[in-house]
């Protein structure tokens, strides 16, 4: 009887603010099957920032733990998300001339200023833009002045235009004398990525690559047609909320709230005066963005502090506790969609994941807000998985296996030195080919 044939076994981890999630995939040809998922409770972290060093190799060495136990393997190599208020998004234009030369490698690690044309004269010879052309012009869109304690995390190739020839996606084999590209930079706070990366290889795990959550997530829970059409993807963890704006199959905008479903936990035990735990148990059960979609007869049970009995609380309490914060977030959320000046492209709505995502009528509120038809994401892309996996608190964990298995860059993150961050230069030269 033949063996098995096994697949290649890629790992997604999600550092949250709330939770550690490790998810297992195993990548075959034409599909993706899960074969693993753990999950831990997460104390070392802030708003998505590492603040406890041990108490978050802790809950990572927990999680994966409990991802090996069901896969029945050893993992030591994890593609890691991340996500924080200290995550910053913006584009930049880059234009080269194109030249029929051979490039070598240096010629390409080599950034040449960006936004700045080439003199041509109206002499000069039609040719083919070439792969290296491609990779000069991505270069140029990337020099910019990055701050010394900001990392570049990825360069996200938005479309390329062939002279006056606009809204093109794949730039190869067309002639003309200049290529010019816009991109989405994503760079992150340096000690903020070096502790996360840190952190990791002190559970034993090398980083193979470190990829914003939002992004990770829409290759879980985007559809090809939204991301044409224009979508945004919410993804509100428990530290954070996440938007990530998507436009004629290309990534626009992205933007980083530091606020998320803990600061609904803190107010419902503030309010109710319950311990922090409680007060996330009761908002799971019993919680509510709407407050007029709740019967007004319902009581629940509180519990408080120290020695006191539980008491008697009407559920529309929680309701008014809760929608007057996640009203706020979602109102800053769609100004920055209107700052943006994306929100008119989004014409497939909003999608919206992760954790606080569960919370009851939430949709209800969201499509009040931004005036536009919205849905709860959840993983697809995926053949065979735990039913455990099917929540949109688990976006993020399927779309790192998801987003890894299309864009392995081959190198490896690590800690100590002053190479710390490596892989960006590799993944943005094959987006166009790969892209999402």
């Amino acid at each position: 009887m033949d063996k098995k044939q096994r697949g290649e076994l890629i790992v997604g981890l999600d550092v949250g603010t709330t939770k550690i999630c490790a998810v297992i995939g195993e990548v075959f040809e034409n599909r993706i099957d899960i074969i693993g998922i753990g999950t831990h409770p997460s104390i070392g972290l802030k708003k998505g920032v590492v603040v406890n060093i041990e108490s978050t190799v802790h809950s990572i060495r927990m999680a994966v733990d409990q991802a090996e136990e069901m896969a029945g393997c050893e993992i030591n190599t994890v593609c890691v998300g991340i996500a924080g208020s200290h995550i910053k998004g913006f584009n930049s234009p880059g234009i080269v001339g194109i030249k029929n030369r051979e490039i070598r490698q240096d010629d390409i690690d080599r950034v040449i200023d960006a936004a700045r044309a080439v003199n041509l004269s109206q002499n000069q010879q039609i040719i083919h833009v070439l792969p290296h052309d491609v990779d000069r012009v991505i270069d140029a869109a990337r020099a910019v002045a990055i701050p010394m304690d900001r990392e570049v995390i990825h360069v996200l190739p938005q479309e390329f235009m062939v002279d006056d020839h606009t809204g093109i996606q794949d730039p190869l084999g067309m002639t003309g004398v200049r290529l010019v590209t816009n991109v989405h930079i994503v760079t992150g706070d340096t000690t903020s990525i070096h502790n996360l990366v840190m952190c990791c290889n002190r559970a034993g795990l090398d980083v193979a690559d470190i990829v914003l959550e939002s992004l990770a997530s829409a290759n879980a829970v985007l559809s090809r047609e939204e991301m044409d059409l224009g979508v945004g993807l919410l993804d509100i963890g428990g530290g954070t909320s996440d938007l990530a704006i998507f436009s004629g199959g290309t990534i626009k905008h992205t933007f980083e709230l530091g606020l998320g479903g803990n600061n609904l936990t803190n107010d419902l035990s503030v309010g109710l005066r319950t311990p922090f735990q409680e007060a996330e148990r009761l908002k799971n059960l019993y919680g509510s963005a709407l407050t007029s979609m709740i019967n007004g007869d319902n009581s629940i049970e509180v519990p408080t502090v120290g020695d006191r009995k539980p008491r008697k609380v009407k559920q529309k309490i929680m309701g008014e506790i809760l929608e007057p914060r996640i009203e706020e977030m979602l109102i800053i959320l769609n100004q920055e969609m209107i700052d943006s000046s994306y929100k008119d492209r989004l014409n497939a709505g909003v999608v919206i994941c992760g954790g606080t995502a569960l919370l009851d009528h939430i949709v209800d509120l969201a499509e009040q807000i931004f005036d536009l038809p919205v849905r709860i994401g959840y993983p697809s892309g995926i053949q065979e998985a735990p039913e455990s996996i099917n929540s949109p608190q688990h976006a993020t964990g399927v779309g790192l296996v998801i987003y890894a298995s299309k864009h392995a860059s081959g190198k490896k993150w690590r800690v100590p030195g002053k190479q710390a961050i490596g892989g960006v230069l590799g993944r943005m030269k094959g987006w166009f080919k790969n892209n999402m």
